[in-house]
């Protein structure tokens, strides 16, 4: 599963680990990206990978707005 929510876009962020003795080492910081299933006002159903301040901005918008959205900005859904 890809670690990219579809409605924020949110990506993994990398940056350093760093020990106590300040050695450094590559660490990434996943979003929490679950997979979600929605069912749209038509009664057709929509699985997309949201994070969690994605699955927010549903609850906010409404799932049919942001369909609309992200299907104006070319998103295959």
């Amino acid at each position: 599963m890809s670690n990219v929510c579809d409605v924020t876009g949110a990506k993994p962020s990398f940056g350093n680990a760093v020990s106590h003795s300040h050695r450094r080492t590559r660490r990434r910081w996943n979003p929490n990206v679950q997979r979600r299933r929605y069912r749209l006002a038509d009664g057709t159903t929509v699985r997309l990978n949201v994070s969690t301040t994605g699955i927010k901005i549903i609850d906010r918008d409404g799932i049919d707005s942001v369909v609309i959205r992200l299907r104006a900005k070319g998103a295959r859904i």
